[in-house]
């Protein structure tokens, strides 16, 4: 079954998290995603904050730009995460906008070998290794994480912010470490996905033919590594509902540079919503996100709506 997910876009202020994600957790949606766009808001601490304030939901981040993190870090994060929340925290690495990392003083002149080495440590450091790294972005003298996300037992998930029955059943599974997803978008990207990452994710602005090519891309890198099992992608479609809906997708397709005849949106009541879902699905994503446009009016509607109505529409 196709997993359903929307996105609590950055424009919005961080103190509007808090109601759009009681919103989304009250009324079912399964997956929350946020972004670490520059220069809004922060992927980890939202992230923190929307997993504390919800009791089920799950909560992506897609993506943190490595450029800008140094890998030990980013694994103290995730573990603690991993940890705190099991079976509901999901987080996504990729390059960044190239732009953005110039910026900062932080624009690699590889980013893909960057993104090879930095996903290789950071899962290795999630699986309680001890590394030694000496690559050519990558560096680490005999790290390892005191508390890796592979250690904790079903009674820890009976107190505090893991004591869900989702966080139980996630430690019962052995999915307290769901691994690292990756944002791709060129060829050498998505096989470098499927060949060191444990998913993919894909931007907004990609087709259903897109989506196929990108399945293809990803199992030439896990054939290539010799890697089988689930490897889960994800795409964000932009969506648009209620009054206004068809011309604020219209702005919004203008802003990200589509031309017209980009099947890569959908503006409409929750059968037209819940039919593009479906093609998506059908070409090859096992989650779908949907973005709304920032100027939305009403985003905590827009969680219900997704989950209320769109929901029982999708396959």
């Amino acid at each position: 079954m196709t997993t359903l997910g929307a996105v609590f876009v950055p424009q919005l202020p961080p103190e509007r998290l808090r109601a759009v994600v009681r919103a989304a957790d009250e009324s079912g949606l399964e997956e929350l995603w946020l972004w670490e766009d520059c220069f809004l808001e922060s992927g980890m601490a939202t992230a923190a904050a929307a997993l504390a304030w919800s009791e089920r939901l799950r909560v992506g981040v897609g993506l943190l730009p490595v450029p800008l993190r140094n890998v030990a870090l980013t694994g103290m994060e995730l573990a603690t995460l991993y940890r705190l929340f099991p079976g509901r925290a999901l987080v996504g690495v990729g390059h960044g906008v190239q732009d953005w990392m110039g910026q900062v003083g932080a624009r690699a002149e590889s980013p893909v070998t960057l993104l090879r080495e930095y996903v290789t440590a950071l899962r290795g450091l999630l699986g309680g290794e001890r590394l030694n790294v000496q690559g050519r972005y990558v560096r680490l003298d005999g790290v390892a994480l005191d508390w890796p996300p592979t250690e904790a037992s079903v009674e820890a998930a009976g107190t505090g912010a893991a004591g869900t029955e989702a966080g139980a059943g996630a430690l019962q599974r052995g999915v307290l470490n769901p691994g690292v997803l990756v944002g791709a978008v060129g060829p050498k990207t998505l096989r470098l996905a499927g060949e060191v990452a444990d998913g993919t994710i894909l931007s907004g602005g990609t087709d259903v033919d897109g989506v196929r090519a990108a399945r293809g891309l990803i199992d030439e890198g896990r054939q290539a590594a010799g890697r089988s099992g689930p490897h889960p992608v994800v795409v964000y479609l932009h969506a648009a509902t209620g009054d206004g809906a068809a011309e604020r997708m219209a702005a919004e397709r203008v802003r990200w540079g589509y031309h017209d005849g980009q099947d890569v949106s959908v503006a409409g009541d929750a059968h037209a919503v819940a039919d593009a879902v479906n093609r998506w699905a059908d070409a090859g994503a096992d989650t779908v996100v949907l973005q709304p446009t920032p100027d939305d009016p009403d985003p905590e509607g827009f969680m219900r709506f997704v989950a209320e109505r769109v929901r029982p529409l999708v396959g």
